[in-house]
């Protein structure tokens, strides 16, 4: 894969997340989107939640979508 030097650091962002994703960092990703339908999940809940699990519930959402993103925009090169 050709290498391309951008100056705009959006542009290269934008580039890494329409190129192929290798399959480890597949199955990372649907482990960040399980992670985050769950924190959100309980975030939601109708019924009273203590704010422990809140709290816990907010920290996975925000480690699911962490490890999301990273693993969108990783890619291989070779």
């Amino acid at each position: 894969m050709e290498r391309k030097v951008y100056f705009d650091k959006l542009a290269s962002i934008l580039e890494r997340a329409k190129t192929k994703t290798p399959p480890f960092f597949k199955k990372l990703r649907l482990v960040g989107l399980v992670a985050v339908t769950i924190g959100t999940t309980i975030m939601m809940a109708p019924i009273a939640v203590p704010a422990a699990i809140t709290t816990i519930a907010g920290y996975v959402l925000l480690g699911g979508t962490v490890l999301t993103a990273v693993s969108q925009v990783t890619i291989n090169e070779e």
